[in-house]
């Protein structure tokens, strides 16, 4: 799988002379694309307006408190990377992360799949035999994989988690990598923080889950194949 070249900034806020929130950005810049290279350019910059308009004035609340307390105080941290989950010809899918390390730790994911060559994004029904059925499909196979993690590992999950799942279910929130289509419902949603962002499989090559691949001669018309 090829590695691209980062789009890296950092940078750190202060109040009273010491630092209180530091931010980390590392996204991918492929060169096929000047329009991927652009649009994860201005997530960047988003992303360090949301630190400097939500996140500081937290770490530097936080800050004072502790200083009023006499306690020892740890910048605040905020990471937004991303990373190549799959690649094949000018299919293009990352998964991207951010993370804010604060009083407690909060994960958000999102996932991007792109057609390099047109440098436009690719929607989940491309990738379903049945796209109309998507959320069945991932409740189906969601719910089966949460049955089994909590039956082997006794997972602190809602009461109501399957209603919680099916509510929580986006089109949207999938990527792509080798073993299959993965999808993700955001942290907090089944449970406590122990479970993290939960994601879920569809494998390749069943009858609901496929492939596409994108010939040069079609001009950006996805074709499916199992």
């Amino acid at each position: 799988m090829p590695q691209y070249p980062p789009c890296t900034l950092e940078r750190v806020w202060e109040a009273h002379g010491l630092p209180v929130l530091r931010a980390a950005i590392d996204l991918p810049a492929p060169a096929e694309s000047s329009r991927i290279r652009k649009f994860y350019a201005l997530q960047s910059r988003a992303y360090l307006r949301y630190c400097e308009s939500f996140l500081l004035p937290r770490a530097t609340a936080e800050a004072e408190r502790r200083l009023e307390e006499s306690r020892p105080f740890h910048p605040h941290q905020a990471e937004l990377t991303g990373r190549v989950t799959f690649q094949e010809g000018p299919l293009l899918s990352l998964r991207v992360q951010s993370r804010e390390e604060g009083e407690g730790i909060f994960l958000q994911h999102r996932g991007d799949t792109w057609d390099l060559a047109a440098g436009t994004p690719v929607s989940l029904g491309q990738f379903l035999q049945k796209p109309r059925r998507w959320k069945g499909l991932f409740y189906e196979a969601a719910s089966a994989d949460m049955d089994r993690r909590i039956r082997c590992c006794a997972l602190p999950c809602r009461e109501d988690w399957r209603r919680a799942l099916r509510r929580s279910l986006n089109p949207r929130n999938f990527y792509l990598t080798e073993e299959g289509l993965a999808f993700f419902v955001p942290m907090y949603a089944l449970g406590d923080t122990s479970l993290g962002v939960p994601t879920f499989l569809l494998p390749w090559r069943e009858e609901n889950c496929v492939k596409v691949k994108l010939p040069p001669e079609t001009g950006g018309s996805f074709q499916k194949h199992p």
